[in-house]
């Protein structure tokens, strides 16, 4: 077998001072992204070198001719655009990425495309060049690594690093804070953002999930801090949150209040009482995907900030379902205990809304639509306002033009587009960048419209494989 290089790497020497290029410097499509090279210094990302990798591996194991063949070039045009996507959804809107992290994605898309013996090569490659560099006399000199946070530069507190870390890891004994910390160093490069660095942490955390059910609550911990630090807008540990929570709620509370995003009448609870039933301790139960989708989802915000820390949420929701009790306060403790421990949890609409200035807590609206064009409007107009907070609808349609035929101009019957206006109005108002509500349809099989010729705007492109009479017996408008 020939030898040649692997994964090219710039020859540019190291020096403190090295930064991501600017994104003018770059000008394409991967101006966003860097390389993080082992020395610690910095590139910009270019997925043309990632080819030259895959190629100079394919001639390795195939001879020289293999740079003439179509099929290699073909085959490493998708291999690169595989390994770039993936590290791209990795990071959608931009980051740097370590060597190593490329390369791993390079011998994974070699084994998934089944270039087993090219995969091989590659693999022992790495492991010949690592052993090489470990076995490198001359030591080289410590990188210190500086982050920038509001436009200052300070050195990376290793310590606050790591006591971050093994904080996460406490109680599982089958985590190990290490494996998580070093895989972190590595995608860090000096003059990185402070909040790449709260990104890196999650990331790290979140690969190991597959290997131990365990990361997905260090993960989870890990997110928390990120939370933290937005809402408060400083770092502040587990630990320091239990003698802040109460400030925090109380100021959360008048925030809300003031920002029109939550009901007046909740600053009429006994604020002070609330404050003190809350269990900090409770957000580490949280497992990562739930408190993920919390944040992306449920929490308040103001101007894409978020407002609101995870005992604040259950008691903002608890204190909007016992609003109208006469023992309000008792009630809303009762509430937030069932939903703060999981015992219990509470709908969609009901967590999007409760306690808000719109509290629509019911999932779900069943409507029947009159055969008359001002009650079909309506309806639909009622369905918008319903779906912009959130709930599903059932919408029945068999009094629409059930009894008579009507004509159109093209001499034509019309065919029931009114479902199809629906599904567009559910697309338009989607409720703040939170999940759609729920859409069905039902109507008589038996209904006079659902003849043949309805079935392409009925149900639109699935016209080719379903009958019209079935899709609306079945409720899928979609």
């Amino acid at each position: 077998m020939q030898t040649t290089t692997a994964l090219p790497v710039s020859s540019t020497p190291y020096h403190p001072s090295h930064t991501i290029p600017s994104e003018s410097s770059l000008g394409s499509a991967y101006s966003a992204y860097a390389v993080v090279r082992r020395n610690g210094s910095v590139a910009s990302f270019e997925p043309g070198k990632v080819g030259i990798a895959l190629t100079k591996a394919f001639i390795a194991v195939h001879g020289g001719q293999a740079a003439a063949s179509a099929r290699v070039r073909e085959t490493v045009e998708q291999l690169t655009a595989s390994v770039v996507a993936a590290l791209m959804r990795r990071l959608p809107e931009g980051g740097a990425f370590h060597i190593e992290s490329i390369q791993d994605q390079v011998e994974l898309a070699l084994m998934r495309s089944g270039e087993h013996e090219v995969a091989r090569a590659y693999v022992l490659y790495r492991d010949k060049r690592a052993e090489e560099r470990a076995q490198q006399t001359t030591p080289e000199a410590e990188i210190v690594i500086h982050c920038v946070e509001n436009g200052v530069r300070h050195p990376l507190d290793m310590k606050r690093l790591k006591g971050l870390v093994n904080a996460a890891c406490e109680g599982l004994t089958e985590t190990q804070p290490q494996i998580i910390l070093d895989a972190t160093l590595r995608d860090l490069y000096d003059g990185v953002p402070r909040a790449e660095v709260r990104k890196s942490l999650v990331l790290s955390a979140r690969s190991l999930i597959e290997k131990d059910p365990d990361y997905s609550l260090v993960t989870a911990r890990l997110l928390l801090d990120n939370i933290r630090a937005e809402v408060l807008g400083e770092d502040v540990s587990q630990v320091e949150m239990a003698g802040r929570y109460g400030e925090y709620f109380l100021h959360y509370i008048q925030q809300g209040i003031q920002a029109e995003l939550l009901d007046e009448k909740l600053g009429q609870f006994d604020l002070a009482r609330l404050a003190a039933a809350l269990d900090p301790s409770r957000d580490t139960l949280f497992q990562y995907l739930g408190l993920q989708t919390l944040y992306d989802r449920y929490f308040l915000h103001i101007d894409e900030r978020r407002i609101e820390l995870p005992q604040a949420f259950f008691m903002r929701v608890a204190m909007g379902l016992a609003i109208n009790e006469i023992n309000r306060e008792e009630r809303a403790i009762e509430f937030y205990e069932i939903l703060s421990r999981f015992d219990y949890m509470s709908s969609t609409p009901t967590l999007f809304n409760a306690g808000t200035r719109h509290s629509q807590l019911s999932s779900c609206y069943l409507t029947t639509i009159p055969d008359d064009l001002d009650g079909i409007y309506q309806g639909i107009k009622d369905n918008a306002m319903l779906h912009k907070y959130a709930g599903g609808l059932g919408t029945d349609w068999t009094r629409v033009r059930s009894g008579q035929s009507v004509e159109g101009r093209d001499r034509h019957p019309h065919t029931f587009p009114y479902p199809r206006h629906q599904r567009r109005e559910r697309r338009l108002h989607s409720p703040r960048q939170r999940r759609r509500g729920g859409c069905c349809g039902s109507g008589p099989r038996l209904h006079v419209r659902l003849h043949e010729p309805a079935q392409h705007e009925l149900v639109g492109r699935r016209a080719a494989t379903h009958s019209a009479r079935h899709e609306i017996r079945s409720g899928n408008l979609e």
